[in-house]
């Protein structure tokens, strides 16, 4: 049984950081690609980052690049996004995914998903 548990959300002032932390269990985690995705009331969920499972390779949508950082540690079966200089724009919920020696980081190529975490930013 694949379970995903996201931590480390909260709220934090614009210009602020804060650490996400993705715990996976029931799977060969280095075997999975791994993303983190983010949905705001009333919009799409949207992909934010990705890391390949060869850990050779990371993927960033626009609006978050030089700010935010995905990093994968297979000892411990985690994938953490560090998310710095942080927007009011950035506020929703964050979910971490997983699928199995994925190559393409759409939503819909994801088979498995965590409860998420919530980010609020303020101004």
């Amino acid at each position: 049984q694949v379970q995903l548990v996201e931590s480390g959300g909260g709220l934090v002032q614009a210009g602020g950081s804060l650490r996400l932390s993705c715990a996976a269990s029931g799977l060969t985690f280095s075997t999975y690609a791994m993303g983190w995705f983010r949905q705001a009331p009333g919009k799409e969920r949207e992909f934010v980052a990705g890391i390949s499972w060869r850990n050779d390779r990371t993927y960033y949508v626009d609006s978050v690049k030089a700010r935010f950082t995905i990093s994968r540690d297979n000892a411990k079966n985690t994938v953490d996004l560090q998310m710095s200089g942080l927007k009011p724009e950035d506020t929703a919920v964050y979910y971490c995914a997983a699928e199995y020696r994925g190559d393409y980081y759409s939503a819909s190529q994801f088979h498995y998903w965590g409860q998420g975490t919530q980010v609020t930013v303020s101004s």
